[in-house]
């Protein structure tokens, strides 16, 4: 997403010219392009996927919403296995229009979670629950810290369901550390992510996540939190901008690929 407006070969031929060994795809650019297609483009290529961004939206109260989106979910999980990542990141869903029970609202996420963790066990795929910053958790994840995260995740095997650990989402938490190291001991960070935080926020803030250096978070003090907690996984940049996405996505990601070196290698 950092560079969507990059094809997906355009994509690949950027990352092998810049040294990237690998990518964190999302769904729809990967369903246009063809699952199997897409799969055969990166493993040509030498590449891996990191991660398959995003299922999740699982708190819909309506019988009918609530199996259509474990039926997208496994549609997911199916996808990702056949890109062969191990990891499917999960943005949790918002409250349903009408709703003020968030409590509810976290328990119907645990529910799709029992159902799910042992068709993606089947598949060799993880799910990993990605806690967004709170401003989020009307419309989009009412999962907005990690200790949330990982109350949800310990209730299940951690080959089945973890964490994604996105610095734009944690920084401001003084608990996150702590949760960060408890992940760790859990075996349950599956994929750690970098985007910064810019002020002021754009209007509907989705695309506000800052380019590396460019904000407020320090990327190798939360580096370091992962590492320690005994992370060696893939580390992905995920940055929704629009400032980005209007320039030329070779030269963004070149761009990027500096900046990690320089703020968090």
């Amino acid at each position: 997403m950092t560079v969507k407006q990059l094809s997906l070969p355009e994509l690949v031929d950027s990352c092998l010219e810049l040294g990237v060994p690998g990518v964190g795809l999302w769904r729809e650019p990967v369903q246009s392009h063809g699952v199997e297609e897409t799969a055969k483009l990166i493993r040509d290529a030498g590449l891996t996927v990191t991660t398959l961004c995003r299922g999740g939206f699982f708190t819909a109260i309506d019988p009918a919403e609530r199996a259509a989106a474990l039926d997208d979910n496994r549609r997911a999980i199916d996808e990702a296995a056949t890109l062969g990542t191990d990891t499917l990141v999960l943005v949790s869903g918002g409250l349903p229009s009408g709703s003020k029970d968030l409590h509810g609202a976290r328990e119907r996420i645990a529910d799709a979670l029992g159902e799910l963790g042992p068709y993606a066990e089947q598949h060799g795929v993880r799910l990993a629950i990605e806690p967004l910053h709170p401003m989020y958790a009307a419309d989009r994840c009412v999962v907005s810290t990690l200790a949330q995260a990982l109350d949800l995740a310990e209730r299940f095997p951690a080959h089945q369901v973890g964490v994604t650990v996105d610095t734009y989402h944690i920084w401001w938490d003084d608990h996150a550390p702590a949760q960060i190291a408890r992940a760790g001991a859990g075996g349950r960070i599956h994929t750690f992510q970098l985007a910064d935080w810019t002020t002021p926020l754009p209007e509907g803030v989705l695309t506000g996540r800052g380019q590396i250096g460019d904000g407020s978070i320090d990327m190798r003090e939360w580096k370091g939190y992962v590492e320690a907690a005994g992370y060696t996984g893939p580390i992905e940049v995920e940055l929704f901008n629009d400032g980005l996405w209007a320039r030329d996505g070779r030269e963004v990601l070149a761009e990027t690929a500096a900046r990690f070196v320089e703020h968090a290698a």
